[in-house]
């Protein structure tokens, strides 16, 4: 009896270790032949699913064209009907979304073109309601496709800098977006992942870093080592982090890593797999990786300890939240394993040992603002308000304000920390203008300086004697005024235009918006009737395909151009079709 409860105790510990350990759900089994490839040609990625991007995680892949050009076909992966269309300036440009009987869907971005009945009921919908940029929800059976059937043309619409098709499977129910490469989809990769730098983090008894260090590996051996295998670190703990990229066999592209996993002492203690993720989430990827260094030098180093403001849902056996505990007689032997969806994998082994541990540096700073909470400051010229869940983790903020006297400021610069700190959710920020005209009130607005000294409307709107608006960056902000409206120069536009099939037209304006305020508007009309006109966001491109219904002889056309502070410039001119 003894032996039984003796045995039914260790299973019953063994059950709550693996639990306890493992924050993300397993891999699931998915269907293997149910879906084809959504080209004919082999896949070659230009991006993988996970990949780590500026402020979110990559939801599909990228497969790139087989000849670099735009034009190759993209195929239904399965029997299904479309059940949502969409067309942006930027972001995913022209897409569809396929609803399939076993409970996925499969997502097509940046294509070239519709199918020609889906493109005359989407060109219906825009007219109707007099917009370029739509979002359509067909009844289900009224565009049904099968298997292998055509659905549109590799293309460069919306915010993609070579032709590709972006690719995702998504949980129909919950439109998570699932890794492709986990149905079965064959993509050539014979190659493993390869392990650039290491970073150390210094942490205080809150986890708090306090410094860092850089170091370079080498392969060697059976995988990757460190110059003298051990490290010696003036630190109670560290937090480890890792600058990895996958390869694959057909495509040169340094793409996102499936799966690294860390173990210490060769006991796991914290991991994370590429399989699946929800939108909401995807912003957290600030907290997973170095954010100061992809801002500052464009490079992506995954994190392998837990900001306490992080929530993605990605990892497995966080033991102790990823941080090591060092000790100074003994040197703890680190692993960490990259691998690819293919089996490929590569190892990094070193070993850490503490050394003296200094003091820590006194910090400088205005506020202390805890990532649990809501955070508000007030002064006489600014205040901001951070909605709980705005930080990863807790800040020591600095603050200060300086003159400036160029054209166009009408405040003093306040200084917001620094860009380098990421910040998860918008919060609001108001400023008092110093000595600005009263005419020029409603051209008014809250301006960020972005790293590389270019000026971002962040818009604003008046309360009392502040402007107020919403933003997501920390840096350098200031009122600023826009009274220049926007440029409209023809590109493809002359006084006889019998013989083209489009008119084109190059839109420039002297300030770029933030993600939340809205872009350039526009109007245009032939003869007072209203017409599409397509924006190309990415080219600053305005085009109209002419119709059929358009007659032969001379029309007036009408074209008006407004930004955010409402600077409108309008082009009329006469042409012959």
């Amino acid at each position: 009896m003894m032996n039984k409860l003796l045995s039914l105790i260790i299973l019953m510990g063994s059950l709550w270790f693996l639990f306890a350990f493992t924050e993300s759900e397993p891999t699931r089994e998915y269907p293997q032949n149910y879906f084809r490839s959504p080209v004919n040609t082999p896949i070659k990625l230009s991006g993988t699913f996970g990949e780590l991007r500026s402020n979110h995680l990559h939801a599909g892949i990228d497969i790139k064209a087989h000849n670099g050009k735009t034009g190759q076909p993209i195929l239904a992966v399965a029997d299904g009907y479309i059940a949502r269309i969409k067309v942006q300036s930027g972001g995913y440009g022209n897409v569809l979304y396929v609803n399939h009987p076993n409970g996925y869907t499969s997502v097509y971005a940046h294509l070239g073109n519709f199918p020609e009945a889906v493109a005359r009921y989407v060109k219906a919908a825009q007219k109707r309601r007099k917009t370029f940029e739509i979002e359509l929800y067909p009844e289900a059976g009224k565009f049904n496709l099968k298997k292998g059937e055509e659905l549109g043309k590799m293309g460069l619409s919306g915010r993609s800098y070579g032709p590709h098709l972006h690719f995702e499977i998504r949980d129909t129910g919950t439109s998570k977006p699932i890794n492709p490469l986990l149905f079965g989809l064959e993509a050539k990769d014979k190659l493993a992942p390869k392990l650039h730098e290491l970073k150390i983090y210094s942490l205080n008894d809150k986890l708090e870093t306090i410094s860092t260090k850089t170091v370079k590996v080498k392969k060697g051996g059976k995988g990757y080592r460190v110059s003298g295998d051990t490290l010696l670190i003036g630190a109670w703990r560290i937090g480890v982090g890792l600058k990895a990229y996958d390869h694959m066999s057909l495509a040169p592209n340094w793409n996102g890593v499936y799966k690294m996993t860390m173990t210490k002492d060769d006991q796991p203690v914290y991991g994370f797999e590429m399989e699946t993720f929800a939108f909401n989430e995807s912003r957290y990827i600030n907290a997973h990786l170095d954010y100061e260094e992809q801002v500052s030098e464009k490079a992506y180093i995954n994190r392998f300890y837990e900001l306490p403001g992080n929530r993605l849902s990605i990892y497995e056996n966080k033991q102790d939240k990823g941080v090591i505990q060092l000790s100074k007689n003994k040197a703890t032997k680190i692993q960490i394993n990259a691998s690819d969806v293919a089996g490929n994998d590569q190892v990094l082994e070193f070993w850490v040992r503490r050394a003296e541990v200094p003091e820590p540096p006194a910090r400088s700073y205005n506020y202390l603002l805890p990532y649990d909470q809501a955070n508000v400051i007030e002064t006489a010229d600014f205040s901001l308000s951070m909605p709980n869940g705005t930080l990863y983790e807790n800040l020591y903020f600095k603050y200060h304000t300086t003159i400036e006297n160029s054209a166009g400021v009408y405040s003093m610069i306040h200084h917001l920390h620094d860009y380098k700190t990421p910040v998860h959710k918008y919060f609001n920020l108001a400023i008092r203008p110093v000595d600005l005209p009263e005419g020029l009130r409603e051209k008014a607005f809250i301006a960020y300086c972005q790293p590389n000294q270019k000026m971002i409307t962040c818009g604003g709107k008046w309360e009392g004697n502040r402007l107020i608006t919403k933003v997501r960056d920390l840096g350098d902000f200031s009122v600023m005024v826009d009274t220049e409206a926007p440029k409209i120069s023809p590109e493809k536009f002359s006084r006889n235009m019998v013989g083209y099939n489009r008119m084109s037209f190059k839109v420039t304006d002297n300030f770029s918006t933030a993600p939340n305020v809205k872009q350039i508007e526009y109007d245009a009309y032939i003869d007072g009737n209203w017409i599409l006109m397509e924006y190309d966001a990415k080219n600053d491109l305005l085009i109209h395909r002419f119709s059929k219904d358009l007659t032969k002889g001379t029309h007036q056309l009408r074209l008006v151009v407004r930004d955010d502070r409402k600077n409108e410039t309008i082009f009329e001119k006469e042409f012959k079709y």
